[in-house]
């Protein structure tokens, strides 16, 4: 197992937390120089907040933790493609990568749906990798919302 599929299991264990609170189960967590600095998970019913996403979570809990916004040379993983809201938050805290697990073809900002990691209207660039863990990740989401149909 190589770093990124052992950080993509922690954001995948945050995704089932998430599950367990009758979210969407996605799960994020964010890495610098090979420390888990925070994990989170969706929260957007339980705080009754549109933007409680995994990735705004774990940016929250990291700057806090850091006592800093800007988390220059971190990671962020995430068991879904983030959403333009959740990438633009990225741009911000000038993340240097993102992994995720399966894309979102309804909103993903990566490629999927829409492809804003390369908009020039962004003064940052981030690192991109997809399909770690993919598999697993998308299970999750297809078993999520197969109970509930």
């Amino acid at each position: 197992m190589n770093d990124d599929e052992k950080w993509m299991n922690l954001a995948i264990e945050q995704a089932i937390k998430a599950e367990d609170e009758d979210e969407v189960p996605v799960g994020a967590v964010l890495v610098k120089d090979g420390l888990l600095i925070a994990e989170a998970h969706n929260q957007p019913i339980s705080t009754n907040d549109p933007t409680a996403h995994a990735e705004i979570q774990v940016l929250r809990k990291a700057g806090m933790k850091l006592q800093n916004y800007r988390l220059n040379d971190s990671t962020l993983y995430v068991t879904l493609e983030p959403c333009a809201m959740c990438l633009g938050a990225m741009m911000h805290a000038r993340i240097a990568r993102i992994v995720y697990g399966t894309n979102d073809l309804k909103t993903g900002a990566c490629g999927s749906s829409e492809n804003l990691i390369n908009a020039n209207c962004f003064n940052h660039k981030i690192h991109l990798i997809s399909g770690i863990l993919e598999d697993e990740c998308k299970q999750l989401l297809k078993k999520f919302f197969n109970s509930r149909r």
